[in-house]
């Protein structure tokens, strides 16, 4: 896994706004770069939705907000709609990016393994540096955490 000091690995994917996007085009803005299983399921949900109801306060703090999934640009246009998401959702179908970012994993579950997503979230600094990481993501106060963080360690009124 990338590790925070180190460059952010850059990206270019299909967003859910129907454009392609760069990490590349974010530079001089914070970046929330939160990886996440998939589109419609409880966790992700509610991650989601708590990026939403605090996205005016990232806004404020020069702080833009991508969630990357392996799910398709035609899923994340429906979760999008559904929840009123005001952030792209990024469709990384090959998981290249999951890999280069080191969140694409070995999971166990009833007994099953399989490779996915580790639900992580990255800070990615102005300059294009890993600020911060969260790795094995609880959704339960995650935002709120990331907020905080953002405030107090890279927010330059």
């Amino acid at each position: 896994m990338v590790a925070a000091g180190q460059a952010a690995p850059d990206f270019t994917l299909k967003a859910s706004n129907g454009q392609e996007l760069s990490l590349a085009d974010f530079r001089g803005k914070n970046v929330v770069l939160y990886f996440y299983p998939k589109d419609m399921t409880p966790g992700c949900t509610t991650e989601a939705c708590d990026f939403r109801d605090y996205h005016p306060d990232f806004a404020k703090l020069n702080t833009v907000v991508l969630g990357i999934s392996p799910d398709d640009v035609k899923s994340h246009d429906k979760f999008v709609a559904k929840h009123e998401l005001p952030f792209p959702l990024l469709a990384d179908t090959d998981h290249q990016i999951a890999e280069a970012y080191g969140v694409w994993v070995l999971k166990k579950m009833y007994g099953r393994e399989y490779m996915g997503i580790e639900r992580t979230t990255f800070v990615i600094d102005a300059e294009g540096n890993i600020a911060k990481v969260w790795p094995k993501v609880k959704v339960k106060g995650h935002v709120q955490e990331v907020l905080a963080f953002i405030r107090e360690e890279l927010h330059r009124p």
